[in-house]
């Protein structure tokens, strides 16, 4: 996974959201604890501190900072602030060197945090959509590409069946729902 997968998951979260900002963004964002608004400013505070690892590319731990969205933001400043921190894990990854490694989990290489960047977008998508009793799937490409890569020991079937079982976010044929998971971005050099 690459920069251009972080930006066309913005895309997507712009195209899908934006129109539904005028919507009461205070229910639930789907099975979170988080309401709606609060879902897409953590979709800012996860790329924010995704592409603050990047650039300071620590060894060993995380960035001691966090984005604080005004709680008087409304739906809309909440989406611009998501898709403005979203490009800034795009921008990092389309310079990075693909032997980078920097801190989550473990030693992180760039393919590992453009598929985090992505998953948050397309996971928080579907969140916020459920709350607002919207039908929506993500594209399959990016959610299969987001499963190879953070799950690689996820069990076989279609891609967003799998990932929702994946996260604690649904029901697989045969296997217990998850009730907490670790996606695996960190990668030994």
């Amino acid at each position: 996974m690459h920069h251009q997968d972080v930006q066309a998951a913005v895309a997507q979260m712009l195209e899908v959201l934006r129109p539904r900002t005028d919507e009461d963004w205070t229910v639930p964002a789907g099975p979170l604890e988080w309401n709606c608004r609060q879902t897409a400013s953590h979709i800012g505070h996860d790329l924010l501190a995704y592409a603050g690892q990047l650039a300071a590319r620590p060894a060993d731990a995380y960035l001691l900072f966090d984005l604080r969205v005004r709680p008087t933001a409304s739906p809309a400043e909440a989406l611009q602030v998501a898709a403005a921190c979203g490009g800034l894990p795009g921008s990092a990854l389309a310079t990075a060197d693909p032997s980078l490694r920097a801190w989550h989990r473990g030693p992180c290489d760039p393919t590992g945090f453009a598929a985090m960047g992505v998953a948050e977008i397309l996971l928080h998508i579907h969140d916020i959509t459920r709350g607002l009793g919207v039908d929506w799937l993500p594209p399959t490409p990016l959610w299969a590409a987001v499963l190879d890569r953070l799950f690689p020991d996820a069990p076989p079937g279609e891609p967003v069946p799998v990932l929702l079982w994946c996260t604690g976010r649904g029901d697989l044929d045969g296997l217990p729902r998850r009730t907490s998971w670790t996606w695996k971005a960190a990668r030994p050099g």
